[in-house]
């Protein structure tokens, strides 16, 4: 046999060190030594393998320390609905102020924001129609006085048979008339509300008082004031002098969705929480729901009044509130900073067996309550979740899969 030549034994060299690259660039890329180029089951396996773990991380010890991991646990979450809304004066006990006679308001009493009570005096006017009443019943006292004693002297001429039968009956028939007369003319004054004492002086000192006093028909609050001095005012003309609400009550006026109304039912106990006293709840009950939905928006009134024994609600404040509507449900829950939002939108966890080896899933989440996070779907009762550095596992994801 011939010796090899030395260009052929560079060739076999060449051959060798090709053959080397590609089996480095299939260690390197597919883990492992190529078979043949069958694309069997067996070959897919590593790529498979290799997808289940692509959400995983291993994290060493130091990094440890920055992951607290808790067992899920299970938790009962309310079944509630809840609802935006604004806080309105209740309008079944707020009433318009009007004058009950015609006149020019001579003085006013109270400021838009006061607190009144019910017969204080909100506003006084000067009434021609109270002066005409005052001046008849003054008349009419004055003819029953008048009669009264001219009925004495005919019962004393009577007696003496120097009138006649005739005569004494007239002057009884005109001290009866006059009697009368007084009745209505109390009344007519009183109507205007002034007292028996106040009538009884006005007979005595025979002085009309024309300044008739409008007082507030309820305890409340002033809403709205119209009224100054020198504005000639009539009953049931708009704008009214006042406007009285009671406080104690407000309502909450909320829009609900076409969807979530069969929820909604009179006589239901809400909890509404009010933007300017944030941590604090107001008791509340539902008393209507309206009967027509929207066409526009798609959803109907619901109605709620609210305590307000502190007169602290104001109207036009923004509020919400809260009914159940069934049993509370006992779910999975996991601590709040224990779930993750991705970028896209989902809800995730991280998972571990043996505390270790993290991994991301994605959960579909319900209520929050009391620092946890209801989870429906996703995780089970005891499987090991990551609470504390939950959002420091994806950032280290993120980073990885960025390189």
């Amino acid at each position: 046999m011939a010796p090899p030549t030395s260009s052929r034994v560079s060739a076999v060299i060449v051959a060798a060190i090709f053959a080397l690259v590609i089996a480095l660039y299939w260690a390197s890329h597919f883990g492992g030594p190529p078979k043949g180029g069958s694309t069997g089951p067996h070959d897919a396996a590593p790529s498979a393998a290799a997808g289940e773990h692509q959400d995983s991380i291993d994290l060493s010890d130091a990094q440890l320390s920055a992951v607290k991991v808790e067992p899920v646990g299970e938790r009962d979450f309310p079944t509630e609905k809840e609802a935006v809304g604004s806080i309105d004066f209740d309008e079944e006990m707020s009433v318009q102020v009007f004058t009950p006679y015609a006149g020019r308001i001579i003085s006013s009493f109270a400021s838009v924001g006061d607190d009144v009570e019910k017969g204080q005096t909100l506003f006084t006017i000067d009434s021609p129609d109270l002066l005409s009443a005052e001046s008849t019943l003054i008349a009419a006292a004055g003819v029953l006085q008048m009669t009264t004693r001219n009925l004495a002297r005919l019962k004393e001429l009577y007696t003496t048979r120097a009138v006649s039968q005739r005569d004494y009956d007239q002057g009884i028939s005109e001290q009866q008339t006059a009697e009368g007369n007084l009745r209505a003319g109390h009344d007519a004054v009183r109507l205007f509300g002034k007292t028996n004492e106040e009538i009884d002086r006005i007979i005595a000192e025979r002085k009309a008082d024309p300044t008739l006093v409008v007082p507030c028909p309820i305890d409340g609050r002033i809403t709205a004031r119209n009224a100054a001095p020198g504005l000639y005012v009539q009953p049931g003309s708009a704008p009214a002098p006042f406007t009285v609400a009671n406080v104690d009550t407000m309502w909450m006026l909320a829009n609900v969705a076409e969807n979530d109304s069969p929820a909604f039912q009179v006589g239901q106990a809400a909890q509404v929480r009010i933007s300017a006293f944030p941590g604090r709840l107001f008791d509340g009950t539902i008393t209507t729901v309206g009967s027509i939905v929207d066409p526009t928006t798609r959803r109907v009134l619901v109605r709620s009044e609210v305590k307000n024994p502190q007169h602290e609600l104001r109207s036009g404040m923004f509020a919400n509130f809260v009914i159940s509507v069934g049993a509370p449900v006992r779910s999975p829950a996991v601590a709040l900073n224990g779930v993750v939002r991705q970028g896209d939108g989902t809800q995730t966890i991280w998972v571990t067996a043996d505390r270790r080896r993290f991994t991301k899933r994605t959960v579909e989440i319900g209520q929050q309550r009391d620092g946890y996070r209801q989870i429906l779907q996703g995780v089970q009762p005891g499987e090991l979740v990551a609470t504390d550095g939950a959002i420091f596992l994806s950032n280290m994801l993120a980073t990885a899969s960025a390189r």
